[in-house]
């Protein structure tokens, strides 16, 4: 008998889904611009495929730069801090 996959999505696709409305993904959401010092929020939607991690969603970070078609975002946990590079369809500007 095979053992289970325990990847990164196993069991919390129901948790993305959940606030997700997906007739609000068009191609102004998809080509966003931001400039570099802006806060942004990380909120996953779209495709699986080049999603941020599920422990990074609804939190809030800066814009440090940009990579190709994604931006480079440093957030905040604790004490720590993270630099994450998500694309711009996972980022909304911070209220």
């Amino acid at each position: 008998m095979s053992k289970r996959s325990q990847g990164l999505l196993v069991g919390k696709t129901r948790h993305l889904a959940r606030h997700h409305k997906p007739s609000t993904l068009n191609t102004s959401s998809i080509i966003k611009e931001f400039a570099i010092g802006d806060k942004v929020a990380i909120v996953p939607k779209g495709g699986m495929h080049n999603i941020p991690h599920p422990r990074y969603k609804g939190r809030t970070g800066t814009v440090i730069g940009k990579r190709g078609l994604a931006y480079v975002v440093k957030v905040r946990i604790m004490k720590a801090e993270r630099t994450l590079i998500v694309p711009s369809i996972h980022l909304d500007k911070a209220k």
